[in-house]
């Protein structure tokens, strides 16, 4: 028999997105219920083993106050239970990894013990309630109002009917969204669509964006940890991408300053420089969370670093739009591809001393929670994306088009974010980009659905394209996302009205903007920000 289970607000996944949307709405006195696909909330940060992507300002302003308490208590989670160099626990910027995609790069272990912290009072009244392994499977719609969304448990196949007053979708692929009816894109939009001089001048469905699957290293010189040759490595090897002239397993990846360009990377730091003078940056420090220096001597045998390169990429399938068999090969594909890349860096990765490979280098699957040394869940950079009351495109983002504007201000902003308009090689045409922008906000028009009632996006499923994507979809922005996504609904629930009644009357517009700037959520950019 079906078991059924009844709140006021229904979250489909776990994500950051999930997670913030759950706290905000706890925090309102809302009884939540949230789903989680995997053991480990968290998404982006811990199940995918993603370190944050961020803005230069983020120490100081340009997120919501719950992301600096996250960033603030990761780094005092570090300083009292790790034994950290005099120095390093003096560091107000503690960067544990001193990896250079981020300011913070620490273990997914710290940041799920951090984000369940956050969560832990409201889970323990009872205000939030946790199921996890479970997926959605169908729903049940009442014209423009979904009543129920049934998920099935992965190991046991329990199927549970949730039933709630508003549903937020917060899963990676927006998977609630063709189960629920409520229009939507995947994949790539035409330039007649959007007016956007990136996009391409066909729609394509299928070109969708590459994921990867993490794998978490360290090195220790001197030792052999060679894993068993994967099965299909002998493919990656020789594969050489049409966008190429090199391996796709080779110290060669596009050039973010030019996409049209190679460029040539290493492994660890040293000081060569390429054949245009260029430093040779290395890939071992780009997402680095554990740097043996910063603690006491003989605390870890060597580095901790998570590859999430060019090099493991996957872009030969998308996991949207296929056959549920086409989605499984691509997700299989993707762990091979990862795997292969380990097996070339221990046996054949080129080393500057003329030799090849490094075998000191081992796959840590304690760092993931996992047995093979892969995240539990790949790393999605593109969901489908809701048909929005309002449209997120290039022109209201890219520092090019936008010129002397300089950043969009929207009277219904209920957040910001800044990141380049960052596009990895896509499924069909493998396009790639990286394109300068402006800081930006987050449009309320955004998050609200052209015809459905009380189901919202909660993380990169908001009203953006496909190019515009590639910059709302980094961790400080989701979690915002998600965070005002919750406060809308429990503001709508308790106020009698539709998230659509809030933006359309100004009298509701206002005072919910008033009631999240409370909560700590920055809705415009400072006047004086330097650009």
């Amino acid at each position: 028999m079906n078991n059924e289970q009844r709140t006021d607000i229904v979250i489909v996944g776990g994500g950051l997105g999930g997670c913030m949307a759950a706290l905000a709405a706890a925090k309102m006195g809302v009884r939540v219920l949230i789903t989680e696909e995997t053991d480990w909330l968290g998404g982006q940060l811990t199940s995918q083993a993603v370190p944050p992507d961020e803005h230069q300002w983020i120490e100081s302003f340009g997120c919501t106050e719950s992301y600096r308490e996250f960033r603030n208590r990761v780094r005092a989670y570090y300083k009292q239970n790790y034994p950290l160099t005099e120095e390093a626990n003096g560091d107000e910027r503690l960067n544990p990894g001193n990896g250079w995609v981020s300011r913070l790069c620490h273990e997914p272990k710290v940041a799920l013990r951090v984000l369940e912290d956050m969560l832990a009072p409201y889970v323990s009244s009872g205000r939030i309630t946790i199921i996890y392994h479970v997926k959605p499977i169908k729903t049940a719609v009442n014209g423009d109002r979904v009543e129920t969304v049934t998920v099935k448990h992965s190991y046991t196949g329990k199927e549970t009917i949730l039933k709630g007053e508003y549903f937020l979708d917060a899963t990676e692929c927006g998977d609630v969204l063709p189960l629920a009816g409520v229009e939507h894109v995947i994949g790539a939009e035409s330039r007649l669509e959007t007016g956007e001089p990136h996009a391409l001048e066909e729609a394509n469905p299928a070109d969708m964006q590459s994921f990867t699957h993490v794998v978490a290293l360290d090195y220790v010189e001197g030792e052999d940890f060679t894993i068993e040759k994967p099965k299909k490595y002998d493919f990656w090897r020789q594969y050489v991408p049409e966008y190429s002239q090199f391996p796709l397993l080779s110290w060669y990846a596009n050039d973010s300053d030019d996409t049209t360009r190679m460029k040539e990377y290493g492994l660890f730091p040293d000081d060569r420089v390429d054949a245009e003078g260029r430093k040779v940056m290395p890939l071992w420090t780009y997402r680095r969370i554990i740097d043996p220096v910063l603690f006491e001597p003989g605390t870890y045998e060597g580095d901790i670093s998570l590859i999430n390169w060019p090099q493991n990429d996957y872009f030969l399938g998308p996991l949207i739009g296929v056959s549920e068999e086409e989605r499984l090969q691509s997700l299989d594909n993707a762990k091979e591809l990862s795997l292969s890349l380990v097996y070339w860096l221990q046996t054949e990765a080129p080393r500057p001393d003329g030799g090849q490979g490094y075998p000191g280098i081992r796959l840590r699957g304690d760092v993931l929670g996992t047995s093979d040394g892969l995240a539990k869940y790949p790393y999605i950079r593109e969901s489908r994306r809701i048909k929005a009351m309002y449209t997120i495109t290039e022109q209201d983002v890219s520092r090019e088009l936008r010129g002397a504007e300089g950043i969009r201000r929207y009277d219904d902003s209920i957040g910001v974010g800044s990141y380049h308009l960052d596009l990895h090689i896509t499924t069909v045409t493998n396009r790639t980009f990286y394109i300068p922008s402006y800081p930006f906000e987050i449009p309320l028009g955004a998050l609200l659905p052209i015809r459905m009632k009380n189901i919202l996006p909660a993380c990169k499923n908001i009203g953006t394209t496909q190019i515009t994507n590639g910059c709302y979809r980094v961790h400080p922005t989701e979690w915002n996302i998600g965070e005002s996504a919750g406060y809308l609904a429990a503001y709508a629930l308790q106020n009698n009205v539709t998230p659509h009644e809030v933006r359309a009357d100004q009298k509701h517009l206002r005072a919910y903007q008033a009631l999240i700037q409370r909560q700590g959520v920055q809705i415009h950019w400072p006047d004086d920000i330097e650009l």
